[in-house]
């Protein structure tokens, strides 16, 4: 459970995911734990986890040293899992615990990833479109399938959860990770459920950023499109510059085509700076993976280190 500024709400998140899991436990004869990762919170967050671990055996948890986003903290509740399976989900109880008793069940039947889906029950019309919008069109270009709806609440085998940490790469895009690892593969639908309280941390800038970095994290299609989409406009130039040659030659030349020339100058600059700024982001993108810099740092923690680090967390000293 990655957890950041969830005061208001961890307490009865852990109350209520407990008594789902006890009664799990007796009904499929298992054993569970419970691994908090806290994010950087800059509220009560870590000490409430703190107090629920000691008084919780069940209970551990990894806390970072300043915020390094939900991704890093997804890789870090992964590594500290040392269940046969594990379930990610967030400490806000929008992702109800009474579901996993489905998940367990359905990986019964064979599935190594199980995924709830949620509805869009509740969401605002404009976000909905948006989000049909986008899935339909990074479903066009990304070399995995990703499905509207599905988040990061789902159950991942031991199996599925070793192969995601076998991918270190600094730029994680989870969703497209999970994806990406295969194997048996199965969705359920539930409904859309309100937070609670607090606000979700999911700005409009940061949900923007988000869905770009799925964009271009799984494919080079929109470095294809630029090559293009330059090889159009030169087309276009040289039929307009054919155009204008014969008009001269017929007509003679004409002085007026300020405006033509102004309009084709800008418009050109203007494609110039977004394919500069596609090329910069690929360009970003490696620069961070060869700096090798660890995902996240760990502050405290009650749980020991993996018996495999992968890269990605420095030991603890």
């Amino acid at each position: 459970m990655p957890c950041f500024n969830e005061e208001e709400i961890i307490g009865r998140f852990h109350d209520q995911v407990t008594k789902e899991l006890e009664s799990l436990a007796a009904d499929f004869a298992v054993e569970f734990e419970l691994v908090y990762v806290d994010d950087g919170s800059h509220d009560r967050t870590l000490s409430l986890i703190e107090g629920i671990a000691a008084s919780d055996s069940r209970t551990r948890y990894v806390s970072f040293s300043r915020n390094f986003g939900k991704e890093a903290a997804m890789l870090a509740g992964l590594q500290h899992a040392g269940g046969d399976v594990v379930v990610l989900m967030d400490a806000d109880l929008q992702h109800p615990p009474e579901l996993i008793r489905r998940m367990l069940r359905l990986h019964g039947e064979g599935f190594d990833q199980v995924m709830a889906r949620r509805t869009r029950a509740g969401d605002r019309v404009t976000r909905t479109l948006a989000a049909r919008v986008y899935y339909r069109l990074i479903n066009r270009l990304v070399d995995v399938e990703l499905v509207d709806g599905v988040g990061d609440f789902r159950l991942l085998s031991r199996r599925t959860v070793d192969a995601v940490l076998e991918l270190t790469e600094y730029n994680r895009f989870s969703k497209g990770l999970f994806a990406w690892v295969g194997f048996r593969t199965t969705t359920f639908t539930y409904e859309n459920v309100r937070r609670e309280q607090g606000r979700s941390k999911w700005t409009f800038g940061k949900l923007l950023n988000y869905g770009l970095d799925g964009l271009i994290s799984f494919n080079d299609k929109p470095l294809r499109a630029a090559l293009h989409l330059g090889l159009l406009l030169v087309s276009v130039a040289m039929a307009y510059a054919t155009w204008i040659v014969g008009v001269a030659l017929v007509k003679g030349v004409d002085a007026p085509g300020y405006v033509t020339l102004l309009v084709t100058v800008t418009a050109l600059a203007g494609v110039q700076m977004v394919m500069l700024g596609l090329v910069g982001e690929y360009v970003g993108r490696i620069y961070y993976e060869v700096k090798r810099r660890p995902h996240f740092l760990v502050k405290a923690a009650n749980t020991p280190v993996p018996h495999r680090r992968p890269r990605g967390e420095l030991v603890r000293r």
